[in-house]
């Protein structure tokens, strides 16, 4: 009892701790100037400079290099020369709009990421919003798509979110007019890859333009939307690394943050489908003119009955409804409200004459109603509508028509989509409502291993960095009670409340006597009580069970002696009918004397 009261008086005194401490919390946040001795500060700076020396060993620090390519690439950028070198800004205008906003005068900058966890590296940033932006940069060599893969990859942060925009990049095609100081919205390209995203739409673009072997005219195939959640990406302002893999099957797979989240097959998997149908329904075919699409048809035979009455009413008047007493019949249900005034300037010539505005009549709310009372309407019983015939099965229908098929003439068949355009550029042409979008280590290569070590000297890095410089569980609490000094309280409270929970489950139980009281009153201790009752238990027990074992020995006992004697009568009922038999033998008769 004494530590249960012990336990409450502790509890609290912490309770009585964490508001004050609150309290004082408040009035220090409160207080603009503290008046505080020079000597005071040194001791206190002098005090934070050890707890600072004593706190847990900081993390380890993540040096930056710029990655290189480990294998053969056609393209590789990370910016870390801290120039735009290679790249060509478009000075061309977008067409069929306003002048205005028709420049590509959107500014690129090779800058520092905010909040950088690794000071050296650069990226390209988009730096305005609401314009054109169009940026590209020539390949080491045209990529020719044929027996090896094609994986393209780069890394995005949105860095202030995004509301409206693209961080996609276009792979351009190779032809005679490519002309990458005149780069647009309808340049030819490839591939378009990347994420975008408007309103609450958000897209991981994979695009590739397919040349009709028949028309040579080129069609974009999209890729099916993916499965995956993809809004964390463009909202948690960290750095995600994109990835394309092409493989010569025709097999594709797009990756975010090294992890798949779609993939499919160029010939099974993209919209419009690359290869058109055999065969198309014939536009010239028509439906006959008595073609009959009428699974069911009304009755013909069916005949109204007489007493259908069509113009019976719906509703009709309750006829046991009666009148509440104490409806005010005389009374209006509104009045004009007593209180009103007609306004200053109220001009009866061209607003008419002033009327007071309606209101509720008071007289109304004691009574059950007010004004002519009428009869609640009702269901009418026998209402029963437009008599119509009932619908039967159609003998003559013949089913919903269709057109003929017939051959395409357009059909052809490509199994080899893989084999698309060959691409001598890559290029960055975006429109964003939001600034600051950063772009970071661009590769284009052939080898996967080649693209995974180019990720992990970029993106691997940025993602190290970011997880050293984030504190753990321990250290944001730690920091969490610095700011709020109350919160020392709450972490005691929340380690000694369980702990005085089970304490107090475990000893609140049914008080038992002492050994000293049971010495005064030489009654029987509760162990020795039980352990006389389970002896006598199982005494009883023994005794129970050797009586039945006495018993059924007897009773196999009786049993065998009763068999013997019955076996002892067998044997003498044997031997006294072999006796009389012998007796009445003539051989055995004695002779008569004469």
């Amino acid at each position: 009892m004494e530590l249960k009261w012990l336990l409450y008086v502790t509890l609290l005194a912490l309770g009585i701790l964490a508001a004050q401490a609150h309290d004082m919390d408040e009035d220090n946040d409160a207080d603009d100037v503290v008046d505080i001795e020079d000597d005071l500060d040194d001791g206190i700076e002098e005090v934070e400079e050890s707890k600072s020396e004593m706190s847990s060993p900081p993390a380890p620090k993540v040096t930056y290099r710029p990655p290189v390519p480990t294998g053969e690439v056609y393209f590789a950028e990370s910016f870390d020369k801290g120039t735009l070198d290679g790249w060509i800004l478009s000075r061309a205008k977008k067409d069929d709009t306003d002048d205005e906003i028709a420049k590509y005068d959107g500014k690129w900058e090779v800058q520092d990421m905010k909040d950088t966890k690794l000071p050296g590296d650069k990226g390209l940033v988009l730096v305005t919003r609401a314009k054109h932006h169009a940026i590209s940069s020539k390949l080491s060599k045209p990529f020719v798509f044929d027996t090896k893969p094609l994986i393209i990859q780069y890394e995005v942060n949105f860095q202030n979110g995004i509301e409206c925009g693209g961080a996609y990049v276009k792979l351009l095609s190779k032809t005679p007019e490519l002309n990458l100081d005149q780069f647009h919205d309808k340049t030819p390209y490839t591939i378009m890859f990347g994420p975008d995203k408007c309103g609450e739409d958000y897209k991981l673009h994979f695009i590739f333009r397919h040349k009709n072997p028949k028309t040579g005219k080129y069609e974009e195939k999209h890729a099916k939307r993916p499965d995956a959640d993809l809004k964390s990406y463009f909202t948690d302002k960290k750095t995600h690394l994109y990835t394309l893999v092409l493989n010569p099957d025709n097999s594709f797979e797009i990756l975010v943050d090294q992890t798949v989240v779609n993939s499919g097959n160029l010939l099974n998997d993209m919209t419009p489908p690359v290869n058109p149908p055999r065969e198309i329904e014939d536009p010239n075919d028509q439906k006959p003119e008595d073609w009959d699409e009428r699974p069911k048809i009304p009755d013909p035979d069916a005949v109204k009955p007489d007493d259908w009455d069509e113009d019976a009413p719906a509703k009709i008047a309750d006829e046991n409804a009666v009148k509440p007493e104490g409806w005010l019949d005389d009374e209006p249900e509104y009045v004009a409200d007593p209180d009103a005034e007609k306004p200053e300037d109220w001009d009866e010539d061209m607003d008419g004459e002033w009327e007071a505005p309606q209101i509720a009549n008071p007289k109304c709310e004691a009574a059950p109603g007010c004004g002519t009372w009428q009869r609640p309407m009702i269901d009418n019983p026998n209402y029963k509508g437009k008599w119509k015939p009932p619908m039967i099965d159609n003998v003559n229908y013949q089913g919903i028509w269709k057109p003929r098929k017939i051959p395409n003439p357009d059909f052809f068949e490509d199994l080899e989509p893989f084999k698309m355009t060959p691409f001598t550029a890559v290029g960055l042409e975006l429109w964003s409502m939001t600034s600051d979008i950063f772009f970071d280590n661009f590769i284009i290569c052939t080898e996967r291993a080649v693209a995974d070590d180019w990720a992990s000297d970029g993106w691997g890095l940025k993602k190290a960095a970011d997880g050293a410089a984030e504190p753990g569980v321990v250290g944001q609490m730690m920091a969490a009670a610095e700011e709020r000094p109350w919160l020392w309280v709450v972490y005691i409270l929340t380690v000694a409340l369980p702990v005085f929970l089970v304490v107090l489950f475990c000893c609140s139980g049914k008080k038992q006597p002492s050994a000293a009281e049971y010495k005064k009153t030489d009654a029987p201790q509760p162990d020795v009580m039980d352990d006389e009752k389970e002896e006598e238990k199982d005494k009883g027990e023994k005794e129970e069970e050797e009586e039945e074992e006495e018993a059924n020995e007897e009773k196999l006992g009786n049993a065998s002696q009763e068999e013997e004697e019955e076996e002892e009568e067998d044997d003498r009922k044997r031997a006294s009918e072999e006796e009389e038999t012998v007796n009445r033998s003539p051989r055995n008769r004695k002779p008569r004397k004469d």
